[in-house]
């Protein structure tokens, strides 16, 4: 099996977002090995001179939501900026518009950032939840993200996914008993996410993190 090499220097400059949830320090780990220098920062302001912006998260969607109040609009500002947004996880799912997450739990419906327009549903067809292992990854459409990692295999923990409104949003998906999205994009191609955790998948997600670090130079 074909070992990826860490890089020799840094490539970019990446804000990993500390809104209170998220596994920081495997994700930071990871994000180094693929070339970043990497701030952990609870402060907007760090996000001006970021070449990319990364949202962990591992949780509730309404937890996540309400803890990362204070980013929304920075995020925003960000991303319209045209500054690289990876949500991972819990972090993919608050890209999109909303979650029944919060209607399962009594509530009622709880905003995302609306990056990518879209719903994050429950697993209903008989699944075991949470879905937690190895899936494959069927990449759907190009993308900077996922080049080299059509068929590859990453690492799965969550009970919802997500359910964008445009097909198109859909980079790579997966099959648990039912086709989901195992990545996503914004029509820009700027704000994605992944829903499996790239730090915690061997090779194929060190090549994902190798790859996003690699868009963030060449923006």
């Amino acid at each position: 099996m074909s070992t990826t090499q860490p890089p020799e220097e840094t490539l970019a400059d990446v804000v990993m977002v500390d809104y209170g949830l998220g596994n920081l320090r495997s994700a930071m780990r990871g994000l180094e090995r693929a070339g970043a220098n990497v701030v952990i920062s609870d402060d907007p302001a760090d996000f001006d001179d970021a070449d990319g912006i990364v949202l962990p998260g591992v949780g509730a969607f309404s937890e996540g939501m309400e803890n990362a109040g204070p980013f929304r609009e920075p995020l925003a500002e960000a991303a319209a900026d045209g500054t690289p947004v990876f949500g991972i996880c819990l972090g993919m799912q608050m890209l999109l518009t909303s979650s029944e997450e919060a209607d399962h739990a009594g509530e009622g419906e709880v905003e995302g950032l609306d990056f990518i327009p879209g719903r994050n549903v429950r697993f209903d067809e008989g699944q075991k939840v949470p879905h937690m292992g190895w899936n494959e990854l069927n990449v759907r459409r190009d993308h900077p993200l996922v080049e080299g990692v059509d068929g590859e295999y990453a690492y799965f923990v969550h009970s919802y996914y997500a359910d964008p409104d445009d097909e198109h949003a859909v980079v790579a998906s997966t099959d648990y008993g039912v086709e989901f999205p195992a990545v996503v994009a914004n029509e820009a191609g700027t704000v994605f996410g992944t829903q499996f955790h790239p730090e915690k998948s061997g090779e194929t997600g060190l090549t994902i993190l190798r790859n996003f670090v690699e868009f963030c130079a060449e923006r």
